[in-house]
């Protein structure tokens, strides 16, 4: 019989050899970064955000600026009252209209007013052949007899046909917020992509050269940073007007001034090193020397920076939707959604609750994301 406890046979090479899983640079980061639950968290929250935005709208019957002004400030969840003959619902609107809902929460259609009686403060609607009379007093509900006052009794569901409701104008909010979502994203990385251009060239250019022209050009930064941020931001979205070309510019001129300095420094610490050195002797060109040796050396900086900016350039953008001068109607952004919401902010503050709900996850999930990519691809962490 075999003996399976016996004992092994090791040559000398299999002594010397290392027993480690051999992992490469990219590999190692994302090792690091995968093993922290923060990190990946905001990775996900980012992936179902960018789903949502971009095929989002594909699942939905309705346009983000389609009006139905019969639908008008609907909640997504419903007080409604019982119907005599217990088939239906009827849900009071806020401009004191009869919606007809089915039982499993679909919108009808608006009853047909009968007359007014104004004295009693009363409408009285017809619905299939009976009379449903509306008490608009103090607090509006709907009777049974206008003689005899009895209250229908009444119940909450769940809005099936605006999942999370509509705005003042009649507009579905969960497809206003799909589309919101897509601009917010698409200004922030087309922002962070020229913000990458602009700064990692001009960074690198100014520590590589040092001397007087890097005095020059930083001074310039320091000018550009002096100029409070958002001034500046609306500043150029007043001469320029409106709209989304114009929001990308206003952030693509500004928003690089960090990710300048942080390049700036990195060349400014690796360019006295040896492999600097080395590809001076060999000949290499200035241009070769920066960006195929010293930017490529300073990635993990340049991807931390980034990463940190997106959340920034959504939070201006937002800002700017919120004060009116961002897009144009009936176009929708996170900021512009906000702007809208105040106005029924007492009486609809779900239509404030869901945009600015994204642009909290947005803020967290992208300062997690830079947080686990700065751990990541920190050499002194390394395990």
């Amino acid at each position: 019989m075999e003996n399976k406890w016996g004992k092994l046979k090791a040559t000398n090479e299999d002594r010397e050899k290392i027993w480690k899983k051999n992992r490469t640079f990219a590999g190692d980061v994302w090792f690091r970064f995968r093993h922290k639950p923060t990190a990946l968290a905001g990775l996900i929250i980012i992936a179902l955000l960018m789903f949502f935005a971009v095929f989002g709208p594909n699942f939905t019957d309705y346009s983000y600026s389609k009006q139905n002004l019969d639908v008008v400030n609907v909640p997504p969840r419903m007080r409604v009252y019982e119907t005599a003959d217990g088939e239906a619902y009827l849900y009071i609107t806020q401009n004191m209209k009869l919606l007809e809902v089915s039982k499993d929460g679909h919108l009808g259609s608006q009853l047909e007013k009968v007359r007014e009686d104004s004295g009693r403060y009363m409408t009285i609607f017809d619905y299939k052949g009976t009379e449903v009379a509306l008490y608009y007093g103090q607090k509006p509900y709907l009777v049974a007899d206008p003689e005899t006052l009895v209250i229908y009794p009444h119940t909450t569901v769940w809005n099936h046909s605006y999942l999370l409701g509509t705005d003042s104008l009649g507009r579905d909010i969960l497809t206003r917020l799909m589309y919101g979502t897509r601009v917010s994203l698409v200004v922030a990385f087309v922002a962070v992509a020229v913000n990458l251009i602009i700064g990692i060239a001009y960074g690198g250019i100014s520590g590589y050269a040092g001397g007087n022209a890097d005095q020059v050009m930083m001074r310039i930064v320091d000018i550009i940073s002096t100029i409070p941020l958002t001034l500046y931001v609306i500043l150029i979205m007043v001469l320029l007007g409106s709209g989304l070309k114009s929001i990308i510019i206003a952030l693509g001129t500004v928003y690089w001034v960090d990710m300048a300095r942080v390049v700036r420094g990195q060349v400014l610490s690796l360019k006295q090193q040896d492999f600097v050195l080395a590809a001076r002797t060999i000949g290499s060109p200035t241009k070769t020397i920066l960006f195929q040796h010293l930017v490529p050396n300073c990635m993990g900086s340049i991807l931390v920076t980034a990463t940190m900016l997106i959340p920034s350039a959504i939070f201006m953008e937002a800002f700017l939707g919120f004060l009116g001068i961002g897009l144009r109607p009936p176009l929708a952004s996170l900021g512009t959604m906000c702007n809208d919401a105040t106005e029924n902010l007492r009486t609809c503050p779900y239509q404030l609750f869901f945009p600015a709900l994204v642009i909290v996850l947005i803020m967290f999930a992208f300062n997690f994301v830079g947080d686990g990519l700065r751990d990541a691809l920190d050499p002194k962490l390394k395990k």
